[in-house]
């Protein structure tokens, strides 16, 4: 199965929410249909970020990307719900390195 990492970039905590509804947000939105692999808490450059490593099946290479791209947006998408939100990165496995995946956001 092919191997992806969703990144997002946090600001501030919204009013009602503890830091670490920002990745137990993130890790509930990817793994409500796929499988979390790992997940943690950058900081790069002052500025911190969440990232969760999860599989998509394997089809094809267009739709696995298409498929990862979908993961991280809903992810994004329900962190917004607890933080405020930057930069999402996607990024796909291939051999010893990440490779970015488009994402429409």
């Amino acid at each position: 199965m092919p191997s992806f990492r969703a990144r997002l970039q946090i600001g501030d905590v919204l009013p009602g929410h503890r830091p670490e509804d920002v990745l137990d947000t993130a890790e509930a939105a990817v793994g409500a249909t796929h499988e979390v692999a790992a997940k943690d808490v950058e900081v790069v450059a002052r500025v911190p970020r969440i990232v969760v490593r999860f599989t998509v099946p394997a089809s094809h290479r267009r739709a696995e990307d298409e498929e990862a791209a979908a993961v991280g947006a809903r992810m994004a998408e329900a962190v917004g719900g607890v933080a405020t939100t930057g930069r999402l990165d996607v990024l796909r496995r291939e051999g010893g390195r990440w490779l970015p995946v488009p994402v429409d956001r």
